[in-house]
C-alpha cells in the first residue's frame, strides 16, 4: 500500500500560495492546511484576551493552550477557536498588521510546527494525502514531504495580486496600502525563516507571469514529475 502524497508549498505574501494549494488539493482529492491560518488564529487570540505580543513567553504560553480546530476541506477551509469561527476575522488588517510579532516568536514557532507535523499526518491518513502551504513547510515542517515546491513571483506581481485581493484594485494607491502587509511582513518573517530560494530537492515555480489557473496547472506539473520519478 502506497503511502500517503505529502505535498509541501512554501512562498513570499502574494505569490499565490494558498489559492493554488486550494485548488491543487481540489484537483487531486486530498486535504488542505494552511499553517498560516494558525498564526493568524494564535494572534487573533492573543488580541482578544489583550496579552502583549512583545512578551514572549506569554505569547508562547497562549500557543500551547490554544484551543484550535483547522477544517481541511479546500472548498471551504475553516478555522475555530475555543468553538468561535474565525475564519473571516483572522484576515482583518487588525490581525494582518499584527501577526508578524507572534510568527517570529521563536517558541511560538516550534509549537505550532509540531502541530502542523501531526495535523498534516492526521489529513493524509484520513484523505489519503494532503497539500500544506505556509512559511518553513518545505524545509523545517515537512523536509520529508512527496512533492516541495517553492511558489514565487516578482514583488510587483505579489503587491497586485494581494491589492486585488483586499482592495479590488490595482491603482498605486491600494498598491501602497497593501505595501507593508506584503513586503515588511517578508521582510520581517524572513528574520526567521527561508521562503524566497528553494533549499535543496525544493521545486521553484515562478509565478509572476502566470495566471491563476497556469499557476496551478504548473504545480500538479511538478507533482506529476516527482511522484513518477
Amino acid at each position: 500500500m502506497s503511502a500517503p502524497l505529502t505535498i509541501a508549498i512554501d512562498g513570499p505574501s502574494g505569490s499565490g500560495k494558498s489559492s493554488v494549494s486550494r485548488a491543487v488539493a481540489r484537483a487531486l482529492g486530498v486535504g488542505f492546511l494552511d499553517t498560516g491560518a494558525m498564526y493568524r488564529a494564535l494572534t487573533w487570540w492573543c488580541l482578544e484576551r489583550d496579552i502583549d505580543l512583545t512578551d514572549a513567553d506569554a505569547v508562547a504560553a497562549a500557543a500551547r493552550d490554544l484551543p484550535l480546530t483547522v477544517g481541511t476541506d479546500p472548498d471551504a477551509p475553516t478555522v475555530s477557536v475555543d468553538g468561535t469561527d474565525i475564519s473571516q476575522a483572522i484576515r482583518t488588517t487588525r490581525v494582518s498588521t499584527s501577526v508578524s510579532a507572534v510568527a517570529t516568536n521563536l517558541q511560538v514557532r516550534a509549537e505550532l510546527q509540531q502541530r502542523q507535523r501531526d495535523l498534516m499526518a492526521q489529513i493524509a491518513q484520513e484523505t489519503g494525502g494532503v497539500v500544506a502551504e505556509g512559511r518553513d513547510i518545505t524545509t523545517v515542517v515537512a523536509p520529508d514531504a512527496s512533492v516541495r515546491v517553492l511558489l514565487t513571483a516578482s514583488e510587483e506581481a505579489r503587491l497586485r495580486r494581494r491589492s486585488t485581493e483586499l482592495h479590488g484594485s490595482t491603482d498605486a494607491a491600494a498598491v501602497e496600502a497593501t505595501r507593508d502587509q506584503v513586503v515588511r511582513r517578508d521582510r520581517d518573517d524572513s528574520t526567521v525563516s527561508t521562503f524566497t530560494e528553494a533549499a535543496p530537492g525544493v521545486v521553484l515555480v515562478d509565478t509572476s507571469d502566470l495566471d491563476f489557473d497556469q499557476s496551478v496547472a504548473a504545480v500538479l506539473a511538478v507533482v506529476t514529475a516527482e511522484t513518477s520519478a
